[in-house]
């Protein structure tokens, strides 16, 4: 990629761009895959994306559909190039035809990131709950293993009702031939809860252990030409017993029996405590960061441009958009749960506002206490972006979208929380005392240790 920068005025440099057709061609093939990911598109052996959506979908230039997206792409790598970090992302503005297997030339303006400045860099002063480790923890755990752990055993005889278990066996036929998925000699079966057609739970609701009934049911089935049919079902059915639900008792002859990497249930509680503490302190960890950076937001100064305020509630919107449809939860319905159109629209201004402070405040810190970034920075963040990634493969992810200028002020502002809560006067109450009691400065401390 060829960028040349044309003019420079003020907090904003124009810069004309030249994407290679081999980088043309990269953006294109990431937009199809983005693209095949959104719309649910399955990946099929020898065919490509555009093949598939052709196929599927009627699209016969998929290049055309995705060619914003793919354009957009090519900004980071620009961004990255230069090592800049933008106020806000900026948009290309094409120059020649986008065309896969030729070059490709936009023009970049981009308005830099101000170094805004603090009213005071002095230690911030706050106030903090102490940390503590709740053992209710652990044994909630331990119930959940239990539950997940639950067998049927046998309860008194009784006839059966909707939603009680039994003990089985049955023979099924259809036309004569038995039905191997449906023969069973021990099975737990529970009535009513549409595991069966309705009509083998309305034979079968009243019988009693040791009774064996014979009867005809309907239910579902698939021809040989994948068609819906309504199958005809013989069976002859024996009820053996009724059951109930029993979760076992985790002591350390259950821990023996199924857990025997653990030596008692001692061991086994301690073994999640530490898991449940490791995790419990990384979220108090962040808490005080948080509250550190807030903090250092009151003492933001300047003015921040309407458009930098626009790009962050957009990207706040598509991020609540995204989750809201992953969860199925309707839009407007959010808004409206959350005070309506102009509550929620102040609060999402509010919340912009102090994520932009915020961050502008630790550029800040970062600045004034002449701080440098090392790989272990690097893969903290990438760490605290995608815990369940490898940092190394996060970091070259984002490299080779050319995101590394976004992975890199990141890195900075983690870096620049850390040590302001390494520095910061911190009062916090004891379990026992009320919020703001002075007290050992040992749980802080420990979070900021990590901070160097």
């Amino acid at each position: 990629m060829k960028v040349t920068q044309k003019k420079k005025a003020d907090d904003k440099i124009l810069y004309e761009v030249v994407a290679s057709a081999e980088e043309v061609n990269n953006a294109l093939q990431a937009a199809h895959v983005a693209f095949a990911q959104s719309m649910g598109l399955q990946p099929q052996k020898d065919r490509t994306v555009a093949e598939v959506a052709e196929e599927r979908m009627g699209i016969k230039n998929l290049d055309s559909v995705v060619e914003a997206g793919a354009i957009e792409a090519l900004v980071p790598l620009v961004l990255d190039k230069k090592n800049i970090a933008p106020l806000f992302p900026p948009h290309p503005e094409p120059k020649t035809a986008f065309k896969r297997g030729r070059p490709f030339t936009f023009n970049l303006e981009v308005s830099l990131k101000p170094n805004y400045e603090l009213k005071s860099y002095d230690p911030v002063e706050i106030t903090l709950p102490a940390y503590q480790f709740n053992e209710s923890a652990v044994d909630a755990q331990i119930e959940d293993m239990a539950k997940r752990y639950t067998s049927f055993v046998t309860a008194d005889p009784k006839p059966i009702e909707p939603g009680d278990s039994c003990l089985i066996a049955m023979k099924c036929y259809e036309n004569g031939e038995e039905l191997k998925g449906l023969t069973t000699d021990n099975r737990t079966y529970t009535a009513g809860q549409g595991y069966m057609p309705e009509g083998f739970d309305k034979e079968i609701i009243g019988m009693q252990p040791g009774e064996t009934k014979q009867f005809t049911f309907e239910g579902p089935g698939i021809d040989e030409n994948y068609n819906e049919i309504t199958q005809v079902i013989d069976c002859t059915v024996t009820v053996k017993e009724i059951q109930k639900e029993a979760a076992p008792t985790i002591d350390d002859a259950w821990v023996a029996k199924n857990m025997p990497m653990y030596k008692s249930l001692a061991d086994l509680r301690s073994d999640i405590a530490r898991s449940l503490e490791h995790q419990d302190r990384e979220q108090y960890d962040s808490y005080c960061m948080q509250a550190v950076a807030s903090e250092l937001g009151q003492r933001f100064e300047g003015k921040i441009a309407d458009e930098a305020y626009e790009s962050m509630r957009n990207n706040l919107v598509e991020n609540m958009r995204n989750n809201l449809q992953q969860q199925g939860k309707n839009w407007e319905e959010f808004v409206e749960e959350n005070g309506g159109e102009q509550q929620f629209g102040m609060m999402l201004m509010l919340q912009t506002r102090e994520m932009l402070v915020q961050g502008f405040a630790l550029d800040a810190v970062f600045r004034h206490e002449k701080m440098t970034l090392n790989d272990e920075d690097i893969e903290q963040a990438c760490r605290m972006m995608n815990p369940q990634m490898n940092p190394k493969q996060t970091r070259k992810q984002f490299e080779q979208s050319g995101r590394g200028f976004a992975l890199r002020e990141s890195a900075e502002r983690m870096k620049a929380n850390r040590w302001a809560l390494s520095h910061a006067k911190i009062t916090y109450a004891k379990p026992d005392e009320p919020q703001g009691a002075e007290a050992s400065a040992e749980p802080v401390e420990a979070a900021g240790d990590k901070a160097e």
